[in-house]
């Protein structure tokens, strides 16, 4: 997995797909309300998974709040992948799933994205009947961009009958499809989301895992007893409280994704189609001396060289308006 760079203070933050919009108001103002006794106490979070679970439509016992999607997939490692058992994955993707299941001495069965970033459904379909442990699938793709329709996930969930089905739906807030509402009927489903994307607290490092109650049993016996800290659940319940704010973030990286991918096409640079706040654009054979030229102007995007065989696939993240404009004016000179 490539380094993140360590001093990225002051650039144009274009490479790891924060929320460039920030966090809501009302999230700023529920940590500053967070009292003395609050923070010098151990955050109570059964009673606020209480709270936020009618926010997603499920029950309490579904529900799990986790150190964000990374501590996510670490539990279901832990939970369910034992040694030398399968693991299916289609790469390019984010690359923590591979970093899990390798702890774990799992065996990777990794199928992959084609040239123009389709999906292999049907020699998924086929490694889904040799019935891996666990089948980890991102929805949107990260890096890729693409979406699986509600039909292609039922059709998956259809043939694991013996695997866990994983679906991280980080980027749920831009693309609309979820199989959250199947998790009651399956239990061969876990479904990951984090607040680190339309909501806008990566920092704090929050996330969730929905699964059937006797799955969620199962992780919640993995998971430590104080995995999350007061200020950050404080902050995801003032979140899912804004949800004006996540439409007008939603509406603005739209914009901003429009700008990007018109821009990038009249510069000559093939983009994929993405249904989150990232797009792939490929610079061609040069790509990674251009990604260095663009940090030397205080840009960072995210060099996906080692995800593709070749230089010149990169990620950039979508922010505002201004922000898109002002990297492909930056960008223009160097192609």
């Amino acid at each position: 997995m490539p380094a993140i760079r360590g001093n990225r203070k002051g650039m144009l933050r274009l490479d790891l797909n924060e929320n460039l919009l920030g966090c809501s108001p009302k999230t700023r103002a529920a940590l500053r309300r967070l009292s003395a006794q609050e923070i010098a106490m151990y955050p109570e979070k059964e009673a606020v998974i209480a709270r936020l679970a009618p926010s997603f439509g499920v029950r309490a016992d579904e529900m799990l709040v986790v150190g964000g999607i990374d501590e996510a997939l670490r539990l279901i490692a832990d939970a369910y992948i034992e040694r030398g058992r399968a693991v299916l994955l289609v790469e390019p993707t984010f690359p923590m799933y591979r970093f899990y299941a390798e702890q774990r001495d799992a065996k990777i069965r990794a199928l992959r994205y084609d040239s123009e970033m389709r999906f292999p459904l049907r020699a998924v379909l086929g490694a889904l009947r040799d019935e891996p442990a666990v089948f980890f699938l991102a929805n949107p793709n990260n890096p890729t961009g693409n979406l699986l329709d509600a039909r292609t996930l039922v059709k998956i969930l259809n043939t694991a009958t013996r695997t866990l089905v994983v679906v991280d739906e980080a980027y749920f807030e831009f693309s609309g499809v979820t199989v959250l509402r199947q998790i009651r009927r399956r239990r061969n489903l876990a479904v990951t989301r984090t607040f680190s994307k339309a909501t806008g607290l990566a920092g704090l490092r929050i996330g969730s895992i929905f699964a059937h109650r006797d799955v969620a049993k199962i992780l919640k016996r993995a998971q430590a007893p104080f995995p999350i800290g007061v200020a950050a659940l404080a902050a995801a319940e003032a979140a899912l409280r804004d949800r004006a704010f996540v439409r007008r973030t939603i509406k603005e990286i739209g914009r901003g994704r429009t700008i990007l991918e018109q821009g990038l096409s009249r510069l000559g640079v093939r983009t994929f189609p993405s249904a989150a706040n990232f797009v792939l654009a490929d610079l061609g054979a040069r790509g990674s001396k251009i990604i260095m030229a663009l940090e030397q102007r205080g840009i960072l995007v995210r060099d996906q060289a080692g995800s593709f065989g070749r230089a010149g696939y990169a990620r950039i993240t979508v922010g505002r308006a201004a922000q898109m404009r002002k990297f492909l004016q930056a960008l223009g000179p160097l192609l």
